[in-house]
């Protein structure tokens, strides 16, 4: 079996022009060449928000990755039902590119945990596609999905992809609170770290390979019990 494929957490700017850059890179990293790459567009995370908002992001995907080229296809999993039909499955296994979509990071890991949907994307990633996670998307990715209504930053078990305790999108909307909400947090952090990925950036990398890169308009941190180390975009990150 070849090197799984690339993953991009997301800190927000999912389908708009800001993140071109980094979209055009995940497209020239995956797929084979002769054809365009196959994109799947997933809106489950906003699955509880109703037609008007999974719909849009279906419609935001498939206008953007047609915009750069690539053949995209839109699937409306919304819910478990859907998560687990089959006739999705030969879309999501055959994709070059899977994107997941904002919204709720509880849902989302709930609705695709065990589902045939799920089973799908990563039989794709295991042969070479691009998983990449936007927001909520980025949040199922780490250890644990934070409940911010908890002390302590406690939450639900997430996939653990990553070896991240927590990945915390639209980071710098944290400024102003910062120091107080980062408090308890390191303190539970023990060797361990959690990522911070600003709103139009993107932390791109592959698993076997502990170098990862800071892509989009802002900065990613790494947050230990020790501080935080804040990354530029074009800077590499040790994972």
């Amino acid at each position: 079996m070849g090197m799984k494929g690339l993953i991009a957490l997301v800190g927000s700017g999912e389908y708009l022009p800001v993140m071109d850059e980094v979209d055009r890179f995940l497209l020239d990293h995956c797929g084979v060449e002769g054809r365009a790459p196959r994109v799947v567009c997933l809106p489950t995370a906003a699955g509880q928000e109703g037609e008007s908002s999974w719909g849009r992001w279906m419609r935001m995907g498939e206008e953007h990755f047609h915009r750069l080229g690539a053949d995209v296809t839109a699937l409306p999993i919304i819910d478990r039902s859907s998560a687990d039909s089959d006739k999705y499955f030969p879309v999501l296994e055959t994709a070059d590119l899977i994107y997941f979509s904002g919204g709720n990071p509880t849902y989302l890991f709930e609705t695709m945990e065990g589902s045939l949907a799920w089973a799908a994307a990563q039989m794709a990633w295991n042969r070479g596609a691009v998983f990449a996670g936007c927001s909520a998307g980025a949040m199922i990715l780490g250890q644990t999905i934070p409940n911010f209504r908890s002390g302590y930053f406690k939450g639900i078990n997430a996939f653990s992809f990553l070896s991240a305790r927590m990945i915390f999108p639209h980071f710098d909307r944290w400024r102003l609170a910062r120091g107080a909400m980062l408090a308890p947090l390191r303190g539970r952090l023990g060797r361990g770290y959690a990522l911070g990925i600003d709103e139009d950036t993107a932390l791109v990398g592959r698993l076997e390979v502990p170098e990862w890169t800071v892509m989009g308009r802002q900065t990613v941190s790494v947050i230990t019990r020790d501080g935080m180390q804040v990354y530029k975009s074009g800077e590499h990150i040790l994972l």
